[in-house]
This record gives C-alpha cells, sequence and structure tokens, in this order.
C-alpha cells in the first residue's frame, strides 16, 4: 500500500512539473510582462477606427488599420520613402505626364482573385465613379486615364504634371475586384486586400483583429499569426497594458509614462520626429472668427511653451509654420509667441474687449481633452468663453465633414491634428488650405478662404522644378501663417513603446502604425 502511495505521489510530481515547465514557456519578465509563443499580438491605440474601406479613409488610424490589410502599386517605407509593392518598377515619362508600373506577378488577394491589369482597373473606376465621391478620387484628380499595355502592365496618363503624384499613388490600395463587384456585402466592413495580414473581424469601438494571409507573396515579411488592435482612449490604461504585458506595442505612449515605462524589464521605448502639426482649427466662416484680428489674438493667448509642458509633457515642438519640419519644403515663419497684452489690444481693435461665447470640439482621448482645457483656460484670459464638446471619433467626423456647404457647417473650433499620409508638402497643404476643398470635398474645416493662396497651389502641383516648388510652397506658408486660420499649437514627437520580444512593427512619421514586418522572437 505505502509503495502505490508513494508511486502515485511520484506521478503526481512529475505532472505538475511538467506543467510547471510548460507555463514557464509560455509566460516571462517582471511586473506581468508576458512573451507569447502562440505568435499572437496586442497593439493598443488611442481612437476608433471609423471606416475600413481604404479608397475612403481620411482619419490616421483608419488608414493605417487598412493598409495591415490592403497594398498599393507603391508604398512608403519607414522613413517615408515611396518603395515598389504590388509594382515591381515604374517608371515616369520627361513630360512627367505617363506613369508607367510594371506589376508583380503571381499576387492573389485574399479571396482567391488574382492581381493584375484588369484589378488595377476595377479599383481606378471604382475610384472616379461621380456616384461614390470617394475620398481616393482626390489623389487622382489629374489623372485622364488608365491605359492597358498587357496583364501586367498599366499606364495612368495625367492631363498636366503633377509633382506629387507619385506619392499620392502610394496613397491607393488595391481592393479585389471581387469584392469590388459583391453588392451584397460592405467594403468598409468586409475588406479583401493581398496584404500579409487577412481581415477576421471589427467589433467597433473594441478591436479590429487580422490574421496572417498564407498566401501572401511574401511570406517571410511577417511571422505574426494574428494581430488585434485595441482602441482604448484613457492614456493610464494603455500604459498599463503595456507595463503588465496585456499589449505587446503601444502607441502612442503617454508623455507622463514614459519615465516610468523605460524602467520596465523588457519595455523598449522609441522616439520617432513626426510630421504631425497639432492645433486649432478656426471656422473662418463663422462671426467673430472672421475677423483677422481676432484669429491673431487667440495665438498670441495660447502659451505654446506651456501647451508642450502640459499636455505633451514636454515632447514637441512649437509649431513654426503650416507644417511640421519634418515635412517636404516646410519654411519657418515667424511665431506667435505669446502676449497677453497684444492679445487683449488686438480683440479691442476688433471689437471683442467683452469677449464671446466659442464652443470647442474634440475626441474622447486623454490628451485630447487635457489639451482643450488648456486651450479653455489660455482664451478664458481674453474674455473668450469656451465650452468644451468631446465626442467619440466617428460621430466627430460625421459632424465636421457632413455638411455640404460653409453654411450648413456648425464647428466653431475643432483640436485636431494633422499629418501630410502622402508625406508631401502637397499633403500639408491643398487638402487644409485649398477654397476647392472645403468639408465634404477635403479637410479645410477652417473653410480658409484666399484666391492667391488657390493660384499659388495650382502653381506648385504644375511644376516639376523643386526649386520653383520649394520657393512657391514658402509663400503659401507665409501667407496662411499670418492669416492665421488655427492656431498653432505644436509637432508632435512620436512616442511608441513594444515588448522586446517583438520586431519590426513601428510608427510612420505620420503617426500611422506599420504591422507588415511583425516577427516575434
Amino acid at each position: 500500500m505505502k509503495k502505490r502511495l508513494l508511486g502515485q505521489l511520484f506521478l503526481l510530481s512529475t505532472v505538475l512539473l511538467v506543467i510547471s515547465a510548460c507555463s514557464s514557456d509560455s509566460t516571462s519578465g517582471t511586473d506581468g510582462a508576458a512573451k507569447s509563443n502562440n505568435k499572437e499580438i496586442t497593439i493598443a491605440i488611442d481612437q476608433n477606427f471609423v471606416t475600413l474601406d481604404p479608397h475612403n479613409a481620411g482619419d490616421t488610424v483608419s488608414i493605417f488599420g487598412t493598409r495591415a490589410m490592403y497594398e498599393g502599386l507603391v508604398g512608403f517605407d519607414k522613413n517615408m520613402n515611396v518603395v515598389p509593392v504590388l509594382a515591381e518598377d515604374y517608371s515616369v515619362s520627361e513630360d512627367a505626364l505617363t506613369y508607367t508600373f510594371k506589376l508583380r506577378e503571381g499576387v492573389t488577394f485574399h479571396d482567391g482573385e488574382p492581381f493584375n491589369a484588369a484589378a488595377v482597373k476595377a479599383n481606378f473606376d471604382r475610384i472616379m465613379d461621380e456616384n461614390d465621391d470617394l475620398r481616393a478620387k482626390r489623389n487622382f484628380q489629374y489623372v485622364d486615364r488608365l491605359e492597358i499595355a498587357n496583364d501586367y502592365e498599366v499606364k495612368f496618363v495625367l492631363n498636366q504634371p503633377f509633382s506629387a503624384m507619385l506619392n499620392k499613388f502610394a496613397m491607393v490600395p488595391m481592393i479585389s475586384p471581387k469584392a469590388i463587384d459583391d453588392n451584397s456585402k460592405d467594403i468598409r466592413l468586409n475588406p479583401v486586400g493581398t496584404g500579409p495580414f487577412k481581415f477576421k473581424e471589427w467589433n467597433q469601438g473594441d478591436s479590429l483583429v487580422v490574421e496572417s494571409f498564407n498566401e501572401y507573396w511574401n511570406p517571410e515579411s511577417t511571422n505574426v499569426e494574428k494581430v488585434t488592435f485595441k482602441p482604448v482612449p484613457e492614456n493610464g490604461a494603455r500604459a498599463a497594458m503595456l507595463k503588465t504585458g496585456e499589449a505587446d506595442f503601444v502607441y502612442p505612449v503617454p508623455q507622463q509614462d514614459v519615465k516610468e515605462l523605460e524602467n520596465v524589464d523588457g519595455v523598449v521605448i522609441e522616439q520617432t520626429p513626426s510630421t504631425i502639426a497639432r492645433y486649432v482649427s478656426i471656422n473662418t466662416f463663422k462671426e467673430p472668427f472672421t475677423n483677422e484680428k481676432v484669429r491673431k489674438a487667440m495665438n498670441y493667448a495660447v502659451n505654446k511653451e506651456a501647451y508642450i509642458k502640459v499636455v505633451k509633457n514636454g515632447y514637441g515642438k512649437i509649431l513654426g509654420s503650416t507644417m511640421s519640419s519634418e515635412t517636404q519644403y516646410y519654411s519657418n515663419q515667424e511665431p506667435y509667441t505669446f502676449n497677453l497684452e497684444k492679445a487683449k489690444e488686438l480683440m479691442n481693435e476688433a471689437g471683442y474687449e467683452d469677449g464671446f461665447e466659442a464652443e470647442i470640439w474634440g475626441n474622447t482621448s486623454s490628451e485630447t481633452l487635457k489639451g482643450m482645457e488648456l486651450i479653455k483656460q489660455q482664451l478664458a484670459q481674453i474674455g473668450i468663453d469656451v465650452t468644451i464638446k468631446s465626442m467619440e471619433e466617428g460621430t466627430l467626423s460625421d459632424e465636421i465633414y457632413t455638411p455640404k456647404t460653409p453654411e450648413e457647417a456648425k464647428v466653431q473650433m475643432w483640436y485636431v491634428s494633422w499629418s501630410p499620409s502622402s508625406g508631401d508638402a502637397d499633403g500639408a497643404t491643398r487638402s487644409l488650405f485649398s477654397s476647392e476643398h472645403f468639408p465634404p470635398n477635403g479637410a479645410n474645416t477652417a473653410y480658409y478662404n484666399n484666391s492667391q493662396v488657390d493660384v499659388w497651389i495650382d502653381a506648385a502641383n504644375e511644376t516639376s522644378d523643386t526649386k520653383a516648388q520649394e520657393d512657391i510652397y514658402a509663400k503659401i506658408q507665409s501667407e496662411v501663417y499670418d492669416d492665421a486660420p488655427w492656431i498653432f499649437l505644436a509637432s508632435d514627437t512620436i512616442l511608441s513603446g513594444y515588448h522586446d520580444h517583438l520586431e519590426g512593427v513601428y510608427v510612420l512619421p505620420d503617426g500611422s502604425v506599420s504591422i507588415k514586418e511583425a516577427q516575434l522572437k
């Protein structure tokens, strides 16, 4: 009896030892940091996705969400340089009117459809359809026609030179022609691309899940099998997820948590200069914001250094122009330094010595709320009584971009950021300041209207002379900065964090997260 009991105890201890060993293989690290062997990762971000239609995504989060599953003829590398993707090679004619793409062979969409010239045409036809009014159409406004040379070569012929055209091609992903033709499924909810990850599920407001595509044309790009994007607006919650290992990658890392997280074993914090410009868009179509002196007074009343210290915890630079210093053709302007006396003087000259009431809109992220609170406090110093209105990202987007005319727009001020996802000066200028790009046609939410700026924007687009482009964009920045359609705040320093068992996930200078090269050690 004793021998049998001893044998049973020995067997039980052996089983427990095996279980313990298996557990130690799947979890390690301090502060609960987990290293998973199941090839799954979680990425915590601060905002919700608005749409998964790659031809109609306008916000940065939706853009990088679609990039997880879709690819274009060309794309961007880590430094925002244009590189071949679904086109293995490309060329531009001497007159800058014809762009020829040699397509990559052997590529299939997630639904098994082949990628070829016919697929490119199906995407082009969808984008240019007048009935759909898709955002991607703005990238093709100078394209006259598409010519198919053979199954794996296409030519885009422009009606005039457009200096940023190659960058715009990088912003147009390819959708499966079968998905385009299938009217029973909404592309916004059922993505079908060629990327290394395919769509699994989207629980709006909670998570977006993608999984590896076994037939991907570049199988060595990633060894991750599943990625879950988790929108987590609250700063402290995102930081905690990184610390405990609930998230493998976090963006943005809250500035106030950087020092603590840098001391967590296995956690890496990265700082990246960005093309992100942070500002308050002022509706110049509405009184009293039609008055330039009021807008300038608002700029002088907001202490930009205090903004960077309080809201950004010191991570950022004063926005010295209409775009970040990391953007093509940046031209530094004389900033609106904090000067309350000058601000009050301008308010008096404008006839608003007693101030007025105003409303500022923004999303629900912790940092946005903190930023709007600071703007409210600063503008109160010159008698502007600001009411804060915070909205979920999708609702906010609808409120901003649904109005068909400036008269219908209800927004007065919008606390927001902009990054040219195409990486060029045109992307930081035309959609924001051209009078042709009032919502819903673009992101000129200040309803800024300057005929000279319109002329310069067209001139910059039409020339291929880089020196001439530089000169023109300098004039545009000077004119717009002086007109003050924004409260110019800061350009961001991108802060991202990840566990060192993960490589190849990074944030581009435009603020978009790339997972196409994700590798788990």
